[in-house]
C-alpha cells in the first residue's frame, strides 16, 4: 500500500494569487514517483491558528506524512513552525543543531547573526534539523504519534533540493517497492459524452489501472487526454497493467466506431 501524505501549504500570497502554488504540484509529482500517495492539499495563510488547526486536522487523520512548506524564514510572519508547535501542545526552543547550521551558513557569507536570523533555529521540543544545502533555513522533521511532520522551505529551489536529498528517501524506503505507471492517451475528434460508455466498460476490465479524462478543444476540434496510471508492486506488473489497458481502450474505440472515427496517438508520461 503507497504511503499515505497530506501537504500542507503556508502564505498569503498563494491565497491572494500573487504566486502559483507550484511547490504543490511538485512535491505531488515527485511523491508519486517515490511510491507514496497526496490524499490532501491544504492552502493557509500566515495565521497561528490556521496554521495549527490544519495540522491538528491532519494529524487526526493519521496520514504516513505531512509536509508543510512555506513560514520557515527570518520575517515576522513566518510562523510556521510556531503554529506547529501550538498543534502538538510543545513550546518553540533553541535547537542546537538549527542554531549550527543557521550560524555556519551566515558566516560562510560574513554575516552577523542576528536576532531575526537566530528566530530560524526555534524549533518545536523534540523536532530534528534537516540541512538546506541551498538556502539559509534548516528544514524541520519530527514523529507524532507515528506521524512524520516535515516542515520545508517556501523558496521552490531550497525545497526541491531538501525534498530530493533527504525526504523522498524515506518515503522510497517506506512505500516497499511500490511503482507508479502512466500514460496519455490522446483521442480527437470525440466528445467526452461519446467516450464516457466506452472508457467505463474498459474500467471495468482492468481493476487495477485509473482513468481519468481530461476534456479539452484543438484547433475547433474536440480533444480528449485520457490519463491512465497504477501504483503496483514492481515494474514488470506495472508495465503490464498499462499495456494491458491501453490495448483494451483502443481496441474498444475501433470497435465502438465508425472507421472515420477518432484519431488516437498514445504517449508515454512518466519514466520508466
Amino acid at each position: 500500500m503507497a504511503s499515505h501524505i497530506e501537504l500542507i501549504c503556508v502564505g498569503n500570497e498563494l491565497l491572494i494569487g500573487k504566486v502559483v502554488n507550484t511547490n504543490a504540484s511538485w512535491l505531488a509529482q515527485r511523491i508519486t514517483e517515490s511510491g507514496g500517495s497526496v490524499g490532501r492539499m491544504t492552502v493557509v495563510g500566515d495565521d497561528l491558528d490556521e496554521i495549527s488547526d490544519s495540522m491538528r486536522s491532519a494529524l487526526d487523520r493519521k496520514p504516513f506524512m505531512i509536509i508543510t512548506t512555506g513560514g520557515l524564514g527570518p520575517t515576522y510572519d513566518d510562523m510556521t513552525l510556531g503554529g506547529v508547535a501550538r498543534a502538538l501542545g510543545v513550546t518553540l526552543e533553541d535547537n542546537a543543531e538549527a542554531m549550527r547550521m543557521v550560524r555556519e551558513k551566515y558566516a560562510s557569507m560574513s554575516f552577523e547573526l542576528t536576532p531575526a536570523r537566530i528566530k530560524m533555529a526555534h524549533f518545536p521540543r523534540g523536532a530534528k534539523a534537516i540541512s538546506n544545502p541551498i538556502g539559509t533555513a534548516p528544514a524541520c522533521l519530527m514523529e507524532v504519534h507515528g506521524v512524520n511532520v516535515v516542515c520545508l522551505p517556501g523558496v521552490p529551489s531550497e525545497m526541491e533540493a531538501i525534498f530530493s536529498q533527504s525526504i523522498a528517501p524515506i518515503i522510497s524506503k517506506s512505500s516497499a517497492g511500490l511503482v507508479f505507471k502512466d500514460v496519455s492517451v490522446m483521442v480527437k475528434g470525440l466528445s467526452e459524452s461519446a467516450l464516457a460508455p466506452i472508457l467505463d466498460g474498459v474500467r471495468r476490465r482492468n481493476p487495477y489501472a485509473y482513468f481519468k479524462s481530461h476534456p479539452k478543444m484543438s484547433e475547433g476540434v474536440p480533444l480528449i487526454e485520457i490519463h491512465i496510471t497504477t501504483r503496483s508492486k514492481g515494474k514488470e506488473r506495472a508495465d503490464k497493467i498499462i499495456r494491458d489497458s491501453v490495448r483494451d481502450l483502443k481496441r474498444r474505440l475501433s470497435w465502438d466506431l465508425n472507421p472515420h472515427g477518432p484519431r488516437i496517438s498514445v504517449k508515454l508520461q512518466s519514466q520508466p
